[in-house]
């Protein structure tokens, strides 16, 4: 009989797949297929909140616009004014009359000379004219040529001559030849309008007036005293802000004040000692250094206006015609 293959236990065994795990391999790693992983992942799908849709931004809300300053009351106004003239008596203690004179007469003339020129050049030609006429009656009788030609220096010297001729006429003729000290009178002379009898009655009879010339009109607007242009309504709105006493005066420190500091083109406001009560600070230059630059005789170190300034003036005199400055 032929022999059995001897088949042993282990030829019957069942041979383990080529891919089976050793036994004591680690467990595979889940996948996200597992039913363990998937429910969970479904219950926080469930469980998240949507994202949220960004809001628009809101537009911003528009700037509230700068609060007005309320409008200076007529009181805030008069203390305001009167407090700068004060501050400008500090300033300027000398202020005084720039146009030399020794008498009514004088004054009269050189007043009417100063139209259209400067205290200066009136200063410069009057000591010639007064040693040729020193009273009215000299000058009314003057031959109008000779008085062009002394005058002719001021311009406007034709103007000009007749209106000296005509007034030293009416002087000997009205007033026995004597400078009135009225108002009244002295705007009848040819030549003299309310400036030039107020200049004359407040530093020749001391006699208290506002003398309203370019410089005391545009200080006075700047310093919003009032609005007015017309010389005479300026007049008028300034003498009501300030006592009768301080008429004069005033009118000189402000005169003075546009002469050296607040210039009609280019104040030095940079410059100015009373620049925190004026509204109108600004203008010009503000640089301390700059403003310093821009002062007038003896604020910025020149000569003054006189020949023969009064003897508190802390400036120069003037030099003569033909004279050259220092």
């Amino acid at each position: 009989m032929p022999a059995k293959t001897a088949h042993s236990k282990t030829a019957h065994s069942k041979t383990a797949p080529a891919d089976a795990a050793p036994a004591d391999a680690a467990p595979a790693e889940a996948t996200p297929s597992q039913p363990s992983e998937t429910a969970e992942a479904a219950k926080s799908a469930k469980s998240a909140k949507p994202a949220e849709t960004a809001k628009p931004s809101k537009a911003a809300a528009p700037a509230k616009p700068a609060r007005t300053p309320k409008p200076e009351s007529r009181l805030a106004m008069i203390r305001r004014a009167r407090r700068i003239n004060r501050e400008l008596a500090e300033v300027y203690p000398y202020a005084h009359p720039e146009l030399d004179f020794r008498n009514p007469f004088e004054l009269l003339v050189a007043t009417v000379l100063s139209a259209q020129t400067t205290d200066l050049r009136v200063n410069q030609t009057t000591p010639a004219l007064f040693a040729a006429y020193p009273t009215p009656e000299a000058m009314a009788a003057a031959a109008p040529e000779d008085l062009e030609e002394l005058i002719r220096p001021t311009g406007f010297f034709r103007a000009k001559s007749r209106s000296l001729l005509g007034l030293s006429q009416a002087l000997c003729e009205n007033f026995g030849g004597e400078v009135p000290g009225r108002i009244e009178d002295l705007v009848t002379l040819p030549g003299v309008g309310r400036k030039t009898a107020n200049v004359v009655l407040g530093n020749a009879f001391g006699v208290p007036g506002i003398t309203v010339d370019t410089h005391f009109g545009r200080l006075v607007r700047r310093f919003k005293w009032t609005e007015q242009e017309d010389p005479e309504r300026v007049e008028e709105e300034i003498c009501a802000i300030f006592p009768k006493s301080e008429w004069t005066m005033l009118s000189h420190r402000v005169v003075f004040h546009g002469r050296r500091i607040c210039h009609a083109r280019k104040p030095a406001c940079g410059a100015c000692p009373i620049a925190p009560l004026c509204p109108s600070y600004g203008e010009g230059e503000t640089d301390p250094d700059k403003a310093r630059k821009l002062l007038k005789y003896e604020k910025g170190g020149q000569p003054g206006q006189r020949l023969s300034p009064p003897a508190d003036y802390p400036g120069l005199p003037a030099p003569p015609l033909g004279a050259r400055t220092p």
